[in-house]
């Protein structure tokens, strides 16, 4: 399964960004064969909409799932349109992996943060 991670580098050892749509680099992992590949996100600065930009990204790249520790409504409502499961995780990117094929991370059902909240905090 092709997995999508918001993240600060551009590694399996970089931390999970806490900003969904704003942050630097998607690292996108497939589980099966442990390939890594990074993306930037070239909608974290957009000045509205980076969580629906940084969703289409992901989206467009084949992602199956995705997890972070923070999605705002508008990215969350555009990966459950493009049937792509979120997760909640934080940590560096190799251990949330590591959870997420043990099963032990929660699948969420609604967005956690306020609309625009990744406009105001880091």
């Amino acid at each position: 399964m092709k997995v999508g991670i918001p993240a600060t580098d551009k590694t399996i050892e970089a931390e999970i960004d806490p900003r969904f749509g704003r942050c630097p680099y998607f690292v996108i992992v497939d589980t099966e064969t442990m390939d890594v590949r990074a993306v930037s996100n070239s909608g974290g600065k957009a000045g509205e909409g980076a969580g629906i930009q940084a969703a289409q990204t992901l989206a467009n790249e084949g992602v199956e799932a995705v997890i972070g520790p923070n999605f705002g409504p508008n990215a969350f409502m555009t990966l459950k349109y493009a049937e792509i499961r979120i997760f909640n995780g934080k940590g560096t990117i190799s251990q949330v992996i590591e959870q997420f094929k043990k099963g032990e991370l929660s699948e969420m059902q609604d967005s956690n943060v306020p609309k625009k909240a990744g406009q105001f905090t880091r």
